[in-house]
């Protein structure tokens, strides 16, 4: 891969992982009701989660969904329900939580991880990424690049999103603005799933 190439592949890394999507949604709202701290597992997960993925992706997998489109239509079933569930537990959430509380929870690393293989922008992020990045002279070195650009960029990019939501969590200790806080981000996670239905 050319410098230039590998460049281009960072500054896409980056555009698709700052952007908004499901994972950064999620994020925001977890930074507000539950604080940096606690968040960090949820951006951990969602990265090594998605780098397993483009891992996957770029040995093989892309090829195995485009063979079975069944395959492929079951994990957009089961990523929009996911979706729409962890929309709603958003939107219901109507408190801040603190260290001691046990009612509320912020999504565990494994449970992040896991999202990734449901997440319609993960999927796009990885098929794109594999496709017009990957040098078939050189396949297994041309992975191994696109991951580490990944790895490079995606949890800073994710965790800017978790900073930005415990920056609100004093303008948000509110319970009014924080109810219709969390009803707009389970409003637009859940309008995430848009572009997936077209």
């Amino acid at each position: 891969m050319s410098l230039d190439a590998f460049l281009a592949l960072l500054v896409y890394a980056f555009v698709t992982s700052i952007t908004p999507g499901p994972n950064n949604l999620m994020l925001l709202a977890s930074g507000v009701n539950f604080g940096i701290a606690r968040t960090v597992p949820h951006m951990l997960g969602i990265s090594i989660g998605f780098l397993i993925l483009l891992l996957a992706v770029g040995f093989g997998l892309g090829a195995v969904l485009t063979a079975f489109p069944a395959l492929h239509n079951a994990l957009k079933i089961a990523g929009a329900a996911y979706l729409l569930y962890l929309a709603w537990k958003i939107a219901m959430s109507r408190s801040l939580s603190t260290k001691g509380e046990v009612a509320a929870k912020p999504m565990r690393f494994i449970d992040a991880a896991a999202f990734q293989w449901v997440n319609p922008k993960a999927w796009v992020m990885a098929l794109y990424a594999m496709a017009v990045y990957t040098n078939p002279d050189h396949p297994f070195i041309s992975v191994a690049l696109i991951s580490i650009a990944f790895a490079v960029v995606n949890l800073p990019s994710v965790s800017i999103w978790a900073g930005f939501g415990t920056a609100l969590r004093g303008f948000l200790s509110d319970q009014v603005r924080l109810k219709w806080f969390n009803i707009a981000m389970g409003v637009l996670l859940a309008a995430t799933l848009w572009p997936m239905l077209k």
